[in-house]
This record gives structure tokens, C-alpha cells and sequence, in this order.
């Protein structure tokens, strides 16, 4: 009896000693659950924090580029406002031509300038200021050419010059499609009268003065009929153009060449700011901002009846 009692406790004993076994496994099943959970918490928090780094990065990095473009672009905008205005200085120096195209009403305006002696087929002194035909009709083909111009405005400042060069000049201006405006300034004799009335409009500063004289002819002259008829048809050759794009009657301008009674070393008259305008060779007497005001307007006339 004595025997199976110890033999029953000894069993109960190893039973509970499997149980706490048992239990102590569970609870390091437990235990190793959680910590697999907290070390995958971890992982994840690492990882969102990497996420984040990264994202910020990126933003920091996208940022940074955005400034650098920025500050590319602005040194791209002066890089290109210099060579413009260069290349502008370069035109002006070289042919005295240029565009205007920073106007409120998005106009491309060519400048074109007839200073100092019209040029002919014979090249003047180094010394002296000249407008070469072969510059300015070239120029005046591509702006009939070209469709980004709107309009021409003609700056005259000319002692006059060579006959055929200046009636060449003359007749491709008058024979423009595109709308033109005329500014004499300082003066336009001679053959330059011409030219100042082949625009659309024109217009003479206050102080401004024309010179109209008769064909000249330098060199040997022989006293012949034939001579004086060829002065003649010369001269009706310019007299002709100028009365038909001007109000001025013919017998009145050659009125005004011939007289005797102003020049004293030559026959001819000068007319100052208005009376040009009142002869009728002139339209207005006016300034450059009267000039291009009345070129925007007729650019606008233009378009709004092509519509």
C-alpha cells in the first residue's frame, strides 16, 4: 500500500513538472511572437522613416533644381536681351536700319534711315556720311517679302545725291505693300524730296528745310541741244514722280526750282517746316511721335480692313 502511494505522488509530481514545462514552452512561444512582432514593427518604422527620408530628399532635390533652372533661365533672358540689343547696335552702325517691335500694339516696325549723301555707282570719300542703295533695296525687297513686318518708317536726313540711285530708292518705297510713314528731320534737298513723299504719310519737323533746285550734272558738259533735252527729261522724270505723291501742282514746283531770288550761288528755293506743308509737298508738320502714332494707326486701318 505504502509502495503504490509514494509510486501515485511520484506520478502527479512528473505530471505537474510536464505542465510547467509545458506552460514555461508556451510562454516562450509567446514571448518569441512578440518579439518577432516588435523586431517587424521595427522593420516597418525603419522602412516608413527610409520612405520618408527619401521623399524628402527627392522634394529637397527637385527644389534645388527648380532654383538652379531658375536662375538658369533668368541668365538665359539677360544672355539674350545682350545679344539683341548688340545685334540692334550693329544693324544701326552698319546700315542704319533697324525693328521696332516693343510697342503696346505688338507691331513690328521697320526703321529705315536716308542720311548724308545718297550714294550712286560711284563710292564717296572715307570721310563722308553716305546712304548706299545697294543697302537699303535689298532691305526694302525683304520687308515687302517678309509677313512679321508691319509697317516702314523713313528717317531723312540727306543733302540729296545721286538721281538714279535716289528715284530707285524712291520708286521702291511708293511701290511698298506694307503701310509707310516719312520724318524729315534735319533736311531732305534735292533728290531727297522724292524719296520724303513716296511714303503713304509724311511729315517734316518745325525746323526742318527741302532744297528745290533743277538737275545738276557735275563733270564736262557739252553745249549741245541734246544736253539740255536729256536735263529736261530728267528732270520731268523727278518732278513727274513728285507731283503724283504730293498735292503740289507741276508748274508750281518747277516754279519753285527756278527761282532766282534766295540762292545766291545757285536757282531754287528752301522751304522751312510748314511751308513745305503748305506748298502741298508735305502732308503734316509733326515729330517722331506724331510719326509712328500715325504709322500704328494706319497699320491698324490696314489689318482691320483685311479682316
Amino acid at each position: 500500500m505504502g509502495n503504490n502511494s509514494h509510486k501515485a505522488k511520484d506520478c502527479h509530481k512528473g505530471k505537474e513538472n510536464k505542465d510547467r514545462e509545458r506552460e514555461r514552452g508556451r510562454e516562450k512561444d509567446r514571448e518569441k511572437d512578440v518579439e518577432d512582432k516588435d523586431r517587424q514593427k521595427d522593420k516597418e518604422q525603419g522602412r516608413e522613416k527610409d520612405q520618408d527620408y527619401a521623399k524628402d530628399r527627392e522634394e529637397q532635390e527637385k527644389e534645388r533644381e527648380k532654383k538652379n533652372a531658375g536662375k538658369g533661365s533668368d541668365k538665359d533672358e539677360k544672355e539674350e536681351k545682350r545679344e539683341k540689343e548688340k545685334y540692334k547696335d550693329e544693324r544701326i552702325e552698319e546700315v542704319g536700319q533697324l525693328t521696332l517691335d516693343e510697342n503696346k500694339e505688338h507691331h513690328r516696325i521697320h526703321l529705315v534711315t536716308i542720311i548724308g549723301e545718297i550714294e550712286g555707282h560711284d563710292n564717296l570719300g572715307s570721310s563722308s556720311k553716305t546712304t548706299k542703295y545697294e543697302h537699303v533695296l535689298p532691305q526694302l525687297a525683304a520687308i515687302e517679302d517678309s509677313q512679321e513686318i508691319d509697317g516702314v518708317l523713313i528717317l531723312l536726313n540727306t543733302m540729296g545725291g545721286d538721281v538714279e540711285a535716289g528715284l530707285a530708292i524712291a520708286e521702291m518705297i511708293a511701290s511698298l505693300s506694307k503701310p509707310t510713314v516719312s520724318l524729315v528731320l534735319g533736311g531732305s534737298h534735292s533728290i531727297g524730296v522724292p524719296i520724303a513723299v513716296s511714303t503713304d504719310y509724311s511729315f517734316i519737323v518745325p525746323t526742318g528745310t527741302m532744297v528745290i533746285h533743277p538737275v545738276r550734272l557735275s563733270g564736262m558738259v557739252i553745249g549741245v541741244q541734246q544736253t539740255f533735252d536729256y536735263f529736261k527729261q530728267i528732270q520731268n522724270r523727278i518732278t513727274g514722280f513728285v507731283c503724283e505723291h504730293c498735292r503740289i501742282s507741276k508748274p508750281r514746283l518747277e516754279e519753285l526750282m527756278m527761282e532766282t531770288g534766295m540762292l545766291t550761288k545757285d536757282v531754287g528755293t528752301v522751304l522751312v517746316g510748314r511751308e513745305a506743308v503748305e506748298e502741298g509737298i508735305i502732308c503734316e508738320v509733326g515729330g517722331i511721335r506724331d510719326a509712328v502714332a500715325k504709322l500704328h494707326d494706319i497699320v491698324d486701318k490696314r489689318k482691320a480692313d483685311t479682316k
